[in-house]
């Protein structure tokens, strides 16, 4: 099975947009990354067993990319975080710091903080999609949610005063 290019650009476009904006932190970098990402899958002869090992395909590519992207050494200027940050629109002010908050992560928990909580995947999926233990997974997500309890704890300790 293989679902049609405009299926798919229409079921994992913004999806392949948040993966890839989480490591590169540019929104052009990660505006490229979907092209990039959605023509490889274009060419791709590849035929997929479910439309799970579709989504997990694509956004293996994606941050695959994403993460060869941040590695150049002629990587564009990106915005600053701040002014990015203008531009997007959140339901609440919590969500706002929320994504402030994951976005000040390191990379490594970054990825699997947003493929956890915003993808819906499983340790065992995260594993498989980024060629990691699943050990490894657990680890990394309860040190990116320690650092992010670390981080919004001072955030509100800072609002109390």
């Amino acid at each position: 099975m293989k679902p049609s290019l405009e299926a798919v650009v229409k079921d994992y476009q913004n999806r392949l947009y948040a993966a890839a904006f989480s490591v590169c932190k540019s929104p052009q970098d990660a505006e490229d990354v979907v092209q990039d990402t959605l023509l490889q899958y274009w060419t791709q002869k590849k035929e997929f067993e479910t439309e799970q090992h579709v989504r997990a395909w694509l956004l293996r590519v994606a941050i695959n990319k994403a993460k060869n992207k941040t590695r150049t050494f002629f990587r564009r200027k990106a915005l600053p975080l701040e002014d990015y940050m203008e531009t997007l629109v959140f339901v609440s002010e919590e969500s706002s710091g929320l994504f402030e908050a994951v976005m000040a992560l390191p990379e490594k928990y970054r990825i699997v903080i947003h493929l956890f909580y915003y993808e819906d995947y499983t340790v065992g999926e995260i594993a498989d999609i980024l060629h990691i233990t699943p050990g490894n997974v657990k680890t990394r997500l309860s040190r990116g949610r320690a650092s992010l309890r670390g981080i919004l704890k001072e955030a509100w300790e800072d609002d109390e005063s």
